[in-house]
């Protein structure tokens, strides 16, 4: 099994994707989060007391109120990022058969500090305070044109994650070129809430054991 050490940092702000209302999250996003450790480890973690907009989208948090991700999110980024890159015959994802399985099953994902939680739980680092970003969403009902405002709680570009990658050893398949590649394409297309206006987008490193940057594209 190999491993990499990665440090990933925004270089646009990310938005928080949790429902701020817990028996909403219980309802519907738990149940469509399989990957996960547990549904109530999720619910625990996101501190909706202090959201009072049932309709805004928040990050979980640890007990100490810092925001975080957990380590199947960036499995899901994976998995989309390899959907995108597949339609292109040049890259090393077009070459993956049954690609869900492999991340799945193949690869590990984890925090750097949590040995409560076994690394399911990724911090997000930043200076200052967290931000809200509100804006409009256009949608088409039967009853004609509708605008909304959405909101989400916001960690500003710059903001740093760092994670370990555990990757199994299958046939001829490189899985650590698989991950470079996803990870390269967390530049156009990123993490978090409005990922498709640009947002959550990323750069990274690889870093060895002693925190020397050894590869990455930051």
């Amino acid at each position: 099994m190999n491993t990499m050490n990665v440090r990933l940092t925004l270089i646009d702000s990310m938005l928080g994707t949790s429902p701020a209302n817990e028996k909403t999250y219980r309802d519907w996003v738990g149940s469509k989060a399989p990957d996960a450790a547990t549904m109530e480890e999720e619910v625990a973690s996101l501190g909706a007391d202090a959201v009072a907009d049932k309709g805004m989208t928040v990050f979980m948090r640890y007990d100490d109120g810092r925001p975080m991700m957990f380590a199947y999110q960036i499995k899901g980024f994976f998995k989309s990022a390899c959907k995108a890159l597949r339609n292109d015959p040049d890259t090393v994802s077009s070459k993956l058969k049954a690609y869900k399985g492999v991340i799945d099953d193949n690869m590990f994902v984890y925090g750097t500090e949590d040995s409560k939680r076994t690394g399911n739980r990724i911090p997000i680092n930043f200076g200052g305070d967290m931000a809200v970003c509100e804006r409009p969403l256009r949608a088409e009902t039967m009853q004609g044109p509708r605008v909304t405002l959405a909101s989400s709680e916001e960690v500003p570009e710059g903001s740093t994650m760092m994670i370990k990658i555990k990757t199994m050893n299958i046939g001829k398949a490189d899985l650590q070129a698989l991950v470079r590649e996803w990870l390269n394409y967390g530049e156009l297309h990123g993490l978090g809430q409005w990922r498709n206006s640009g947002r959550g987008r990323f750069v990274w490193e690889e870093l060895d054991d002693s925190g020397k940057v050894i590869g990455g594209n930051a």
